[in-house]
């Protein structure tokens, strides 16, 4: 005898018909400002430390101090990564998030 409870349960388990909306909770324009404003303080940051990589990647290579030329290098590749994560950080969510709503 198959039980009513045990057969919603089960349906839940494979098809919990949940999907993201938007306008559900108050503050969302203002939490999407908030992150906004700390991707584009990230981006300040990211532009200031390759300022700082370049400057001391050219003071190690014109005094000869190769750990500095190489932490130089080091840090500006690091930096243009960070920046292109920060630009592509909404393009990665919304490919990743559509890719999700494609498992079943």
């Amino acid at each position: 005898m198959s039980h009513p409870l045990a057969a919603r349960v089960i349906q839940l388990a494979y098809d919990p018909g949940i999907s993201p909306q938007g306008g559900g909770l108050p503050g969302i324009a203002v939490l999407k400002n908030v992150v906004n404003s700390i991707n584009l303080f990230g981006i300040i940051a990211v532009v200031g430390a390759l300022a700082v990589s370049l400057g001391v990647w050219a003071w190690g290579h014109h005094t000869g101090g190769h750990q500095a030329e190489a932490n130089g290098k080091k840090g500006a590749v690091v930096s243009a990564g960070a920046a292109l994560g920060l630009g592509a950080a909404n393009g990665i969510i919304a490919f990743f998030s559509a890719l999700g709503t494609q498992v079943h």
